[in-house]
């Protein structure tokens, strides 16, 4: 129990102060840092074990080739990066399906909703914060995508979600599983008492908090002014090994350890722990910061006695595979794949050493054959001249008796990866590879979707730790956010307090935790919209949507901006019935310009006979001289004057088919008078097809 000289007056003033360390002296401050190192320690002690496995699981992962003195210097130091595979694998599947397009955030409608007002204020909500995931807090998706290919090798990660007063925005930023160090037997992040985040404090920045007031002033201490210690961590040489570098020795430039704990503390002496956080330079022991991680609001108080607080949660867990044991830190295919992976190391290596051998064998010499002494080397068609004899050479010369590589371990080699691709899930047909030219398709998407099913799951824990920290970036959007704030031109880019103060329970990630491929968000979207086709109820806009959002269409909501604006669908049935009356116009057209044509060339027939008639009553009228020439006369008067008659009537039947043509509103009336013309066939002047 932390034994204080003084106590704080737990009081509204002391919740929101900015740093608590003025209200200890110097032996409290000392106290506080002692203890908080201690527990510190404890937890790395209760996490070794995890720690070195960690470490090998980083060390298959970066494909680390260590130091090899058996069975010779420089022997086969082959690292197969099965663990990279299966990670990638994973990362390649996991990140465009849990971060896809603009809406990473999705706000649902919880209970009735008559008048859309809930909707509305969900969809400012789900713009708004899919807005500051991937806008205003520019890191988040990078550090997102870095967590994401972290997490199925060491088997977790988590987020720090807070708000960060000199960037004016929320932050979720990323720690590491080994940056955090928790008991290792803890039941949860949330529930446990201590929780240590460790980061490398430079020594202007601590200068910089001093100077603001958010570190107590130790820019005069000693520790301050000299060289940082150099750290003690054990796998620092792995990390060096791993990054090709060599840490230098500490100087001015080096930064400080600092560790940040969030545990409870009884600093008012009532028999309560309260939550504070506790920043500490780890090798000096100094508290540099005390703040109370909870608000006035979350203390539960009965008859006058602290009975509860509710501690203000910044950590996020990221889990992959929970551990069996019960160990708060998930495991990886880091850690399941380790012991296979090193197995196929080892056969790879001594399948190779083998063949060196094999290749570069040496052997006995014996005391007859008469040869100079040192190393022999020879070139392509060199001879080597000796004072032995053939005889003597070859019974004084016995070379190793070197085996062929095994049969057996080769045969073991693909057993041993067949089965960690069982594990993983990095099967052909997942890597892409074709399974075999006759292979079914139906067999092919039915191996996809069996290899899928381990994804699926980790896919769920993963879309439920999102969903856990929006919840978080949701309550600090109710206590920081301005009471109206636009972020946009946009009519829904415009969001308000108020809309975060209902339950943040409503907050959920938009990725669908039970699709882990494109193809099956596609399948998916297009099956309802063939179902909606059919059944009355469906929200036709809201499917066309969905649709649009499964394809991942860039700048689908200017293509399809709604039926409000662009008008409701015309109806089908009006719409074959005008394709019908266009049809029979067309038809009508094609008539007239028939008829049309069929009467130019009778009009043509008609002039040429008139113009004969014509010359032959001029010829006769020159020959005229008897009673008969005058008949004959009257004869082509008649017949000129039918003639001219018939061409006048056809003038009529072209114009009546050219006026036709040329306006709709006469197409059937102009064809019903041609048809009617065309089927009289009493007088031969009336008719078209006379002449």
């Amino acid at each position: 129990m932390l034994a204080l000289e003084n106590h704080l007056t737990l009081n509204k003033a002391t919740i929101e102060a900015t740093n608590l360390c003025d209200q200890f002296d110097d032996g409290d401050l000392d106290a506080i840092g002692r203890a908080v190192v201690e527990g510190y320690k404890k937890d790395l002690e209760s996490r070794s074990r995890w720690e070195k496995r960690m470490q090998s699981a980083m060390d298959l992962a970066l494909q680390i080739q260590k130091d090899k003195s058996f069975p010779w210097p420089g022997a086969s130091n082959v690292a197969f990066p099965l663990v990279t595979v299966a990670a990638l694998q994973w990362h390649a599947r996991a990140y465009p399906a849990l971060v896809s397009g603009n809406d990473v955030v999705k706000c649902r409608v919880i209970g009735s909703d008559p008048d859309g007002k809930k909707r509305a204020k969900a969809d400012r909500v789900s713009t708004h914060m899919s807005y500051q995931v991937l806008e205003e807090d520019q890191s988040w998706e990078e550090q997102h995508d870095r967590m994401l290919i972290s997490v199925p090798i060491v088997g977790c990660a988590f987020k720090k979600s807070y708000y960060s007063s000199s960037k004016g925005h929320n932050v979720s930023e990323l720690v590491l599983a080994q940056d955090l160090v928790v008991n290792y037997f803890a039941k949860s992040v949330e529930e446990c008492d201590r929780k240590t985040h460790k980061f490398p404090l430079s020594r202007n920045e601590i200068h910089e908090k001093c100077v603001r007031g958010v570190y107590r002033d130790v820019t005069e201490e000693m520790w301050f002014s000299g060289v940082p210690a150099p750290s003690t961590n054990p796998g620092m040489d792995r990390s060096d090994k791993r990054t090709g570098q060599t840490a230098p020795q500490p100087d001015d430039t080096t930064p400080f350890r600092g560790i940040e704990q969030h545990v409870n503390l009884d600093l008012d002496g009532d028999g309560y722990a309260e939550p504070y956080i506790v920043t500490v330079e780890e090798s000096s022991e100094t508290v540099l910061r005390i703040v109370a991680r909870f608000d006035e609001q979350d203390v539960e108080r009965i008859r006058g006695r602290i009975a509860r607080i509710r501690p203000i949660e910044y950590f996020t867990k990221y889990g992959f595979i929970p551990s069996p044991d019960g160990g708060i830190y998930d495991i990886g295919f880091g850690i399941l794949l380790g012991p296979l992976n090193e197995s196929v190391n080892t056969i790879i290596n001594q399948l190779i050493d083998t063949g060196t051998m094999s290749n570069t064998a040496g052997g006995f010499l014996g005391r007859g054959i008469k040869i100079r002494g040192g190393n022999y080397t020879f070139a392509p068609l060199e001879w080597k001249r000796v004072d032995s004899t053939g005889d003597d050479l070859n019974k004084n010369i016995v070379p190793l008796p070197v085996r062929e590589p095994s049969r057996v371990l080769l045969e073991l080699l693909p057993l041993l990866i067949n089965y960690t691709n069982r594990v993983s899930g990095a099967n052909d047909a997942m890597a892409g590879e074709n399974p075999g030219q006759n292979t079914p398709a139906e067999t092919t998407r039915s191996m996809v979707e069996q290899g899928q099913k381990i994804y699926n799951a980790i896919f769920k824990r993963i879309w439920r730790s999102m969903k856990e920290e929006f919840k978080k970036l949701f309550i600090l959007n109710a206590r920081y956010l301005p009471v109206e704030q636009h972020f946009g031109s946009g009519e829904l880019d415009v969001v308000y307090r108020q809309d975060y103060m209902e339950s943040e329970r409503s907050i959920v990630p938009a990725a669908d935790p039970n699709l882990s491929s494109d193809t099956a968000r596609i399948q998916q979207a297009m099956l309802i919209k063939q179902n909606s086709m059919g059944t009355a109820g469906y929200d036709h806009e809201a499917v066309e949507r969905n649709v649009l959002k499964a394809l991942k269409v860039d700048g689908w909501e200017a293509m399809y901006p709604g039926v409000q604006k662009t008008g409701p669908m015309p109806n089908p049935k009006v719409e074959i019935e005008k394709i019908k009356a266009q049809i029979k116009e067309m038809q009508i057209k094609a008539r007239m310009s028939e008829i049309a044509a069929k009467i130019q060339s009778d009009q043509g027939l008609t002039q040429a006979k008139i113009e004969l008639l014509k010359a032959q009553a001029a010829k006769t009228m020159v020959e005229a001289g008897g009673a008969e020439k005058a008949t004959q006369l009257k004869g082509l008067e008649l017949q000129i004057q039918a003639e001219e008659a018939k061409h006048t009537a056809l003038q009529g039947y072209l114009d009546l088919a050219i006026k036709g043509m040329e306006n709709k509103d006469d197409h059937e009336l102009g064809m019903a008078g041609l048809e009617a013309k065309q089927g009289n066939k009493g007088t031969a002047g009336n008719s078209p097809e006379a002449g």
